[in-house]
């Protein structure tokens, strides 16, 4: 093992001790119309991966104000940090729109929170696989 592979074993374990937050990750199919119930149904979830994060604001976002629907809503960024060697299932790439849920965290607060994958950083030498999200309420 080199020297730099020694490195970023050490920089993987350190960033996956960060990670005390558990989230799922996944993807959705649209909502459907039930014409009988007159009411929509969630489109089925696919899940990509279940387990550890580190979920964190982005410091310097400001949020930005924008139109949903007939509501007005604040777009906040976070950072989701999963473990750098976080297995897929085949063929599938990590998408804008997809969903990340914390469904554990010692910040109380934190669980429920959805996030929308807006980007993903991918980085043979980076210490932990990053996604770029934002909180849409």
């Amino acid at each position: 093992m080199s020297n730099l592979d020694t490195v970023l074993a050490r920089g993987r374990a350190a960033a996956k001790a960060r990670m005390r937050d558990t989230v799922h990750l996944y993807s959705q199919a649209p909502d459907t119309f039930d014409r009988s119930s007159g009411n929509t149904v969630p489109g089925a979830k696919t899940t990509l991966y279940e387990g550890p994060a580190r979920v964190k604001p982005v410091a310097q976002a400001s949020g930005e104000d924008t139109q949903a629907s007939e509501r007005e809503v604040r777009l906040l960024e976070y950072e989701v940090s999963l473990p750098w060697d976080t297995p897929l299932p085949p063929g599938t790439r990590v998408l804008p729109g997809m969903r990340v849920e914390v469904t554990a965290s010692r910040d109380a607060r934190m669980v429920g929170l959805v996030l929308w994958v807006t980007g993903t950083q991918y980085g043979e030498q980076a210490t932990a696989w990053r996604l770029t999200t934002e909180d849409r309420t």
